[in-house]
C-alpha cells in the first residue's frame, strides 16, 4: 500500500484540507455531530440574521456563549504538523471549512491559509466591513441587550463567518481552486466531505491528477475514490510522519 508518510513528505505543491474533525481534539465540538450545536438549536440563516432584530440577538447569544471554549482551544498536534508541513515546504496552501482560527494559531503564515467559511474569532460589519472584536462585541452587548450594529455606518456587526444561505466568499473560493488545480498532492483531514461546495475540491485535484489523501475517524462518501484512505485519531497520525513510534496500530499500517 501507498504509505502516507511517502505520499505528504514527498509533496512540492501539496494541499491540506481541513474539515470539524482536526479541532475536536482542541475541545471545539463538531456542530453537526449528535449533541453538537445544530441538534440542539436550528442554525439562523443569514436572510432571518438581517430581516430580524430577535434573529440577531440570538445569533449574538449563541456566539458570545462559545466563547469559554473557543478562547480555551489551542492547536493540537495535527495542527502543528500541518503548520510543519508548511514549514518544509510540502505543503504550500491550507484551505479550511473550520472558523476557529486555529490554523494561524499554531503558526502558518495567514498567506498561507484559505478560510473557506469564515472566522469566528472576530465580527464585521455587514456594510462596510470594519472590523470588530469579540471582546467588543461582548461588552455592548451586555450594556444594551442588543445586537450590535456599525459605529461608522450603522450596519449589522456580524461574525466573520458563512452562514447559511450567505453567498461564499469569491476571493477564497479563487484562491482555493487555484491550489487545488496546481496540488501534486491533496490531503483532506477530519472532513466528512458532504458540505458543498468546499468538498468538491478533493474531486476537482483528483481529476487533475493530484493524489487524493483521506484522513479521518470514520468513513466519507469518497473513501472509495482517493489513493489512500486512513482511518484513525488526526493528531496522533499526523505527528507520526516524522516519529514512526508515535500513533495507534491503523495510523501506523498506513505510514
Amino acid at each position: 500500500m501507498t504509505s502516507l508518510r511517502r505520499l505528504v513528505l514527498g509533496a512540492r505543491r501539496g494541499v491540506v484540507f481541513t474539515g470539524a474533525g482536526i479541532s475536536t481534539e482542541s475541545g471545539i465540538p463538531d456542530f453537526r455531530s449528535p449533541g453538537g450545536l445544530w441538534s440542539k438549536y436550528r442554525p439562523i440563516d443569514y436572510d432571518e440574521f438581517v430581516a430580524s432584530a430577535e434573529a440577531r440577538r440570538e445569533a449574538w447569544r449563541r456566539r458570545l456563549a462559545m466563547s469559554e471554549v473557543l478562547d480555551a482551544a489551542r492547536p493540537n498536534k495535527g495542527h502543528d504538523a500541518i503548520r510543519r508541513l508548511v514549514d518544509t515546504r510540502n505543503v504550500s496552501t491550507v484551505i479550511t471549512q473550520n472558523i476557529d482560527g486555529l490554523h494561524e494559531a499554531s503558526g502558518v503564515p495567514k498567506e498561507c491559509i484559505v478560510e473557506l467559511h469564515g472566522n469566528t474569532m472576530y465580527a464585521e460589519c455587514l456594510e462596510c466591513r470594519r472590523r470588530y472584536e469579540i471582546d467588543d462585541v461582548r461588552r455592548r452587548f451586555e450594556r444594551t441587550g442588543d445586537a450590535p450594529s456599525c459605529d461608522d455606518c450603522g450596519g449589522f456587526v456580524k461574525t466573520a463567518t458563512v452562514s447559511f444561505g450567505q453567498a461564499m466568499p469569491e476571493a477564497a473560493m479563487r484562491r482555493a481552486e487555484q491550489a487545488t488545480l496546481a496540488a501534486d498532492v491533496f490531503v483532506a483531514i477530519g472532513s466528512s466531505l458532504v458540505v458543498y461546495p468546499a468538498a468538491g475540491f478533493p474531486v476537482l485535484a483528483k481529476r487533475r491528477g493530484a493524489r487524493l489523501v483521506i484522513i479521518n475517524r470514520e468513513p466519507t462518501d469518497l473513501d472509495g475514490f482517493a489513493d489512500l484512505v486512513v482511518h484513525g485519531e488526526i493528531g496522533p497520525l499526523l505527528e507520526a510522519l516524522w516519529t514512526p513510534d508515535v500513533g495507534d496500530s491503523a495510523a501506523k499500517g498506513a505510514l
